[in-house]
């Protein structure tokens, strides 16, 4: 139990240095991460080694996407394209009905993509949408973001559930049948439902990602022009995933399209086109058209730094081995093969703060479980995902972005974006044992 208690401690600590000290969030996540690493043990040089490997891996992740991501929203918002779909999606559902375009679009990004790209991607769309409308920021964004996460937790072709899913040898396409009726339910209650209880929160998001001129009704782009613009890489990266499934390995056509459709690519890609659609065919010189790319950049830099030493910290978690301890522990309990693999993923999630991880420690646990129990192995890939999404905190990347680019304390951070992650991985699992019931 120590090595659980120091991490509890851990996150005290860093709750004390940002609430109460008011201390960078930066700062503060490096501090903690090596009063962890040190409590748990480590020696101190292997601390700072695995603080530097996870700043590196987390950002060498994730630079480019976020750096792309906000290039796009920026080109798509300043070109007026954020104005043109968000004003038609508003004109076809109707204010009293916005929270149901969102979910929908949400959803539709969320399959193919990953949720760090889809969430810089979609933010803007949210932003307008809230300012149009004059509708609470909460209410608009977090049915999406609840799309997102879902998504991006138990469904495929996301690397997590798919590298669960062949651990499991599970059909990816029941996988995604199942997962879909699963998803429903848990983005409304976690999405629709839970946002209309949190009017007491007042985001307060920085002006760079807020503060848009809108340019003249004649002068913003189509709506299939934008929409197409906005949605390229969720086309690239869908039509690389659904190739994998129908052409051989070896095909030179899948090659290519694997190749476009890489989140970095792809993003590249429609970064380019936004370029044309939504910068030089408006008018504009190239150079002002870069002037904004660079600016978008310099608007992020402290969310990377954010985000990185989230990483960090993840990784003085994983290298110290409190994932494996919790994990031994969890195993040696007495429950459904669907709800030990939720409880162990769902651990391992709070502790380490990566869903990813925590689905596939979990599923390594939990694989003699099915030949002996016959479980379905296409539910224990949903088990295991919505496990992971528990109760995303200040050791998850996902609760840095969310906090920041909505402009949150901690406490309204966990209030809001805490609580959406612990309602969809709860209903997730009463989901998945509904239909256990009938598989």
């Amino acid at each position: 139990m120590i090595p659980i208690i120091v991490v509890v401690g851990g996150i005290l600590l860093l709750l004390l240095l940002v609430i109460v000290f008011k201390l960078s969030a930066f700062f503060s996540l490096l501090i903690t991460s090596l009063a962890v690493g040190i409590a748990l043990g480590m020696p101190v040089l292997d601390v700072v080694t695995s603080i530097e490997k996870g700043i590196g891996n987390t950002l060498g992740s994730l630079t480019m996407i976020l750096g792309f991501g906000v290039m796009l929203g920026k080109m798509i918002a300043d070109g007026g394209g954020v104005q043109r779909i968000s004003t038609s999606l508003i004109r076809v559902f109707g204010t009293k009905n916005v929270q149901w375009a969102v979910v929908l679009i949400g959803f539709a990004v969320g399959i193919p993509m990953f949720y760090n790209v889809g969430f810089v991607i979609l933010v803007p769309f949210v932003f307008a949408i809230a300012a149009q409308t004059r509708l609470p920021l909460i209410f608009v964004g977090l049915p999406m973001l609840a799309s997102l996460s879902v998504t991006h937790g138990y469904l495929p072709p996301h690397p997590g559930p798919t590298a669960i899913g062949t651990l499991y040898n599970a059909d990816m396409g029941l996988t995604l049948i199942y997962g879909v009726a699963v998803a429903i339910p848990a983005i409304l209650l976690g999405g629709v439902v839970f946002s209309r209880t949190l009017k007491g929160i007042r985001p307060n998001p920085p002006v760079q990602f807020t503060h848009v001129e809108l340019p003249a009704e004649e002068n913003i782009p189509g709506f299939w022009t934008s929409l197409l613009t906005g949605l390229l890489p969720v086309l690239l990266i869908a039509l690389a995933s659904s190739l994998s499934f129908v052409l051989p390995a070896d095909s030179p056509v899948l090659a290519a399209a694997t190749f476009v459709g890489n989140p970095n690519i792809a993003l590249l890609i429609s970064v380019f086109v936004a370029v044309f659609t939504m910068g030089i065919s408006r008018g504009k010189s190239m150079k002002e058209v870069m002037d904004s790319l660079e600016e978008s950049v310099r608007s992020i830099a402290i969310i990377l730094f954010i985000i990185g030493a989230a990483g960090a910290f993840k990784e003085v978690l994983v290298d110290s081995g409190v994932g494996d301890h919790i994990a031994a522990w969890a195993s040696g309990l007495s429950l459904s093969p669907l709800i030990l693999v939720w409880a162990i993923a769902a651990v391992i999630r709070v502790a380490l703060g990566s869903a990813t991880v925590a689905g596939l420690m979990a599923a390594g646990i939990v694989l003699p479980l099915i030949e002996v129990t016959h479980t379905s192995p296409e539910l224990m890939v949903l088990a295991t995902g919505a496990g992971s999404l528990m109760f995303s905190h200040v050791n998850d990347t996902g609760f840095w972005m969310f906090k920041e680019y909505f402009g949150l304390s901690i406490r309204d951070t966990i209030l809001s974006w805490s609580l959406m992650e612990t309602i969809v991985s709860i209903v997730g699992l009463i989901g998945v044992l509904v239909l256990n019931n009938y598989v």
